[in-house]
């Protein structure tokens, strides 16, 4: 769903899935405090996968033109890419691609 540089992918991710990726990972710190996002929707079937993005149905930011066509993947700022149609989500730090 996404393709940059490691620093920049964990420092501001684009994708919503990365985010939600990165948010479910550990922590070395048991006490530190972060914002998880929890997932709602339907996991898509991997036999029958759903029309367009195959997050959509689980993405927050979803919106019908998500069911129209599996979105490529495309140069959204220097050596990053993300397959999304959703240019007007900000990564979770606010950091421009």
């Amino acid at each position: 769903m996404e393709v940059a540089p490691a620093a920049d992918l964990y420092r501001a991710p684009q994708h919503p899935y990365t985010q939600a990726l990165l948010d479910a990972a550990p922590r070395p710190d048991p006490e530190a405090r972060r914002t998880r996002r929890l997932l709602q929707g339907d996991i898509p079937s991997p036999v029958d996968p759903p029309s367009g993005c195959v997050f959509r149905t689980r993405c927050p930011y979803a919106i019908d033109a998500c069911a129209a066509a599996v979105p490529a993947l495309r140069e959204v700022g220097p050596g990053r890419f993300k397959a999304c149609i959703r240019d007007d989500i900000l990564p979770a730090d606010g950091a421009v691609a």
